[in-house]
């Protein structure tokens, strides 16, 4: 699947050749001449790659990067600049670009690019997709199932979570049989790897 392309360079006529360019390799862009306007729309956006000028007014490439950051969008950025500035190029790595490119670009340098970070993206939506179901499972277990796995996953024995909750071994593991019923596994490992991943996304 081919993530959608975020332009964002108050150069008009930049943003007409690189829309040109990439649609020439069937990748749509949508650009923006103004950092503030990407914002106000970045809540109605579907996730995609992003390309930022370094340098325009009022909020530069890397400001915006930040701002981005503070609003929990981790979409991969190509950060474009017509100054070869090393310092800028740090910052940009340390915001977590994908890829730092110098003007004039390269055409094929900014396909790799982005094909990079539509890579990237792909395996960030893979991965979200996945803790979203893993607490979709979660949240189908009952409270008492909930402490059940509570104490599978610290390693606790049958008999020793038979104590702890004031159940009988027989109980715990009638629990046991319906938490793995609803996880899709009977495996302790498995379980273990779930809640862990349950608890890291919460």
């Amino acid at each position: 699947m081919i993530h959608p392309v975020y332009l964002v360079d108050d150069d008009e006529a930049v943003r007409k050749a690189l829309a040109l360019l990439l649609s020439t390799v069937g990748i749509g862009v949508t650009g923006f001449a103004d950092p503030q306007a990407f914002l106000a729309q970045v809540p109605k956006l579907e996730p995609g790659c992003l390309v930022l000028d370094i340098r325009m007014p009022a909020i530069s490439g890397l400001k915006l990067q930040e701002r981005l950051a503070e609003q929990g969008v981790d979409w991969p950025t190509i950060v474009i600049s017509g100054h070869g500035d090393i310092e800028a190029c740090r910052r940009a790595f340390r915001n977590g670009a994908v890829d730092f490119l110098s003007k004039p670009i390269d055409e094929q340098d900014l396909i790799d690019a982005i094909q990079k970070g539509q890579e990237a993206l792909a395996r960030t939506l893979g991965r979200r997709a996945e803790k979203a179901e893993t607490l979709a499972l979660l949240a189908a277990l009952t409270p008492r199932e909930s402490e059940v796995l509570d104490r599978i996953a610290e390693g606790f024995t049958t008999r020793q979570i038979a104590e702890g909750l004031g159940l009988s071994p027989r109980t715990v593991e009638s629990h046991r049989a319906a938490i793995g019923a609803k996880l899709g596994t009977t495996s302790q490992a498995e379980m273990t790897r779930l809640w862990l991943e349950g608890h890291e996304a919460r």
